[in-house]
């Protein structure tokens, strides 16, 4: 035997030594949790507390599921070989965070405080034991006679402390752990988070008696319930000290709350003290911020979170906000088609927390990712999601909330896919968001998630490429000659035929496949009701599937305004599907005596008379006014006999649209001399509703005129009980029939 052969023979003894050596070691360091459907192991919680009882009761409930046996829990007991140890306090993770170590045959779940214990056993349960979590109780997992825990150690702290998404998920305990998601009311003292100033002082209480307590906008106090207050004035102050003390003491053990501006945009007060502090630090939020930090300097071991938003979006000059105050800063005004650095309003959002970020440490951001006015309508803005939350953690933001799909609405555009990678992202915003997306969408929707990624990756080119933007108060029809034209349409119904078919035999996945088809339904019913001459009965049978579909899976609200789906398909059939115009007005030229705002003058003069209504956002067809009141003659070319006119307006509250006080409407052979047909008043209308809401005037007998005067008197300033209190209220004409 050569000496060369000889060395060979001692490596390979000695590697097969070192080999049966490890097998042992190897065997000691696994846990086995179940053999042969027969617990081996038990849970021993550090301490009696709701947080180790749920980390245990998730590792439980899936070990039921896989295997049919639960171990037996117990608490404060020594760790002894074959035990799991939940709720040891550990160094290696930040708050929120955990480790798991599992050697010498003890599995260790430690915590880095707060739900940490629970999120560790979601990524044991997931990492090594294969369960994979999807959406609302949609879940798979592997059945298994055994279950063993190899060697392991990991830890693990998320870039955010506090994350949110507004998703039905939310309804179940288990989603909300496992996505590792937190909830306001588990932080904020009586759940007050966000637009708290009338919750601390209402105005329904305070205004009448002391009007000053609230902003002086155009030239006078004005109280309401979206006014906002007078931050100089010392009695404001107390109050409101002495009222959010009262609070901490009435919610023991919270240590934060919100004490921010109404909702409601330029409603701050500018009274003389006020209008000089916010010029001396270049904008309202030195007000806001000089006020939390006299309330931070009060309550030195509490936290104030107060919000920047719309007009305090962008920070103070000088003051800077004490360590305790939390700024939580909105990105609200922002379009979405690509990142907030990629375009002009992003911009100024970048802008905004670049400022923030230099004065504090302590930044919450409040992000959107969804459609207000249409919920159910594609939205694609998956690729904007990373690179978004990468900005916010680079500029310090330690809270994050992101506000998609509308909480517990169904139907919205690939709601589950969204909630899904934006929660992984937030807890770690530098994984791989096409893999977190394949993965989501080959395990939600089965066989029919590759159709559907070419569907998200084709209309993302097409949104790219069409330069519309995409934003949170959007409407399909604004992408009808972009991503929702007729071509890429047709492309992306035989994309959805083909993955309907791929799933056909199993009613679950089907299920998921036809409810991520409702926006391109419900895209293709707005697009049409824009035009002149469709095919009334095609229109009908598509109706008619997105009215069955809707119903069958769930889909409530269309917005966030909470318009049914099911009255939207009746207020469908009966507005907008496509019939003669028997308008006797139709096509009228218009004479302006008071014209409409000056965007929408393009469209006004065929708008009024083209026999298309408009829908709930007012993208097209609606006409409107600021502040203003109309006043318009319709020459219909020659006299006509009618007893009838009708005018159609929009409501819509949270965009500052509400009903005028009155409609006039009058005749004239000559166009010169006009006498007054009659008056429709209207009522007082507070209803949160997007609606549309006719106003009938009617001669006593027919007349017979080639002229129609419409004066409309609209309110003016939005009335105390608004968004807008003080500022000049839109209303909108889509329609005038004459009859």
């Amino acid at each position: 035997m050569s000496i060369m052969q000889c060395k060979k023979r001692i490596v390979t003894r000695n590697l097969f030594l070192l080999w049966m050596l490890w097998i042992p070691m190897l065997s000691m360091a696994q846990i086995t949790l179940v053999k042969n459907k027969k617990a081996q192991a038990r849970i021993l919680l550090v301490e009696d507390n709701a947080v180790n009882k749920e980390a245990a009761e998730l590792l439980n409930f899936f070990l039921q599921k896989m295997s049919g046996v639960a171990l037996p829990v117990s608490v404060g007991e020594k760790a002894t070989s074959g035990s799991v140890l939940i709720g040891e306090l550990t160094q290696e993770a930040g708050y929120e965070g955990f480790a798991l170590d599992c050697s010498k045959g003890v599995l260790h779940i430690q915590t880095g405080g707060g739900f940490g214990a629970a999120y560790g056993v979601a990524t044991l349960l997931e990492r090594w034991l294969g369960v994979a979590y999807y959406a609302y109780e949609a879940y798979t997992f592997t059945p298994m006679q055994t279950v063993t825990i190899p060697q392991l150690h990991c830890a693990e702290t998320p870039a955010f402390r506090f994350r949110q998404t507004f998703s039905y998920g939310n309804e179940d305990p288990k989603y909300v752990r496992w996505f590792r998601l937190n909830k306001q009311q588990d932080v904020f003292a009586d759940n007050l988070w966000v637009h708290t100033f009338n919750r601390i002082l209402p105005s329904s209480v305070y205004g009448k008696s002391h009007p000053e307590y609230y902003s002086f906008i155009n030239g006078e106090r004005r109280p309401g319930e979206h006014s906002q207050w007078c931050l100089s004035n010392p009695e404001v102050f107390e109050l409101a000290a002495h009222k959010i003390d009262s609070i901490f003491r009435a919610n023991p053990g919270k240590t934060m709350i919100s004490v921010s501006q109404n909702d409601g945009n330029n409603t701050y007060c500018q009274c003389e003290a006020c209008k000089k502090v916010d010029a001396y630090e270049g904008g309202p939020s030195g007000s806001i911020i000089r006020f939390l930090n006299k309330l931070a300097q009060r309550f030195p071991d509490k936290q104030f979170s107060t919000l920047a938003y719309l007009f305090s979006m962008h920070p103070p000059k000088h003051v800077k906000p004490l360590p305790n105050v939390n700024i939580m800063l909105c990105d609200i005004d922002c379009k979405r088609e690509v990142p907030l650095t990629d375009n002009a309003s992003g911009q100024d959002f970048v802008k905004a927390i670049e400022g923030w970020a230099r004065i504090s440490d302590n930044i919450f951001v409040w992000d959107y990712g969804i459609n207000f006015d249409n919920m159910v309508a594609p939205f694609p803005n998956f690729h904007i999601l990373q690179p978004n939350i990468q900005l916010f953690k680079k500029h310090h933001a330690t809270m994050l909330f992101e506000q998609v799909n509308g909480g517990r609405q169904r139907g919205t555009d690939f709601g589950e896919l969204r909630a899904y990678m934006l929660a992984k992202l937030m807890w770690n915003p530098y994984l791989d968001t096409d893999s977190l997306m394949k993965t989501f969408l080959n395990g939600y929707y089965g066989a029919a998630g590759p159709i559907l990624y070419r569907y998200l990756q084709i209309q993302q080119g097409a949104l790219l490429s069409s330069d519309i933007p995409l934003w949170i108060y959007d409407s399909p029809i604004s992408h009808k000659t972009g991503m929702l034209n007729d071509r890429l349409i047709k492309v992306y119904d035989a994309l959805f035929d083909e993955a309907e078919k791929a799933v056909a035999g199993n009613e679950e996945l089907l299920g998921r496949v036809q409810t991520a088809r409702l926006p391109l339904r419900y895209s293709k019913l707005e697009i049409a009701r824009t035009r002149q001459g469709g095919d009334a009965q095609a229109i009908r049978h598509d109706l008619e599937i997105f009215r069955q579909h809707a119903e069958r899976y769930g889909i409530t609200s269309l917005n966030e305004r909470n318009n049914l789906a099911t009255d939207y398909c009746a207020l469908y059939a009966k507005r907008f599907l496509p019939r003669a115009n028997t308008n006797k007005a139709a096509g009228a030229k218009v004479i302006w005596k008071n014209a409409p705002a000056k965007r929408y003058q393009a469209i006004a003069e065929k708008a009024l008379t083209d026999g298309l209504y408009g829908g709930t956002t007012f993208v097209e067809s609606w006409v409107g006014w600021e502040g203003e009141d109309a006043d318009f003659v319709l020459d219909m070319g020659e006299a006509k006999t009618f007893s009838k006119i009708t005018t159609d307006f929009l409501h819509q509250l949270g965009a500052w649209v509400l009903q005028p006080q009155s409609i006039t409407c009058s005749w004239s052979a000559d166009g010169e001399t006009f006498q007054e047909i009659g008056t429709h008043t209207f009522a007082d209308d507070r209803d949160v509703s997007v609606k549309f809401v006719p106003a009938v005037v009617s001669a006593s007998t027919p007349v017979s005129a080639r002229y129609v005067r419409i004066q409309v008197k609209g309110l003016g300033l939005c009335p105390s009980w608004h968004y807008g209190v003080g500022y000049p209220a839109w209303f909108f004409i889509d329609e005038v029939t004459v009859e």
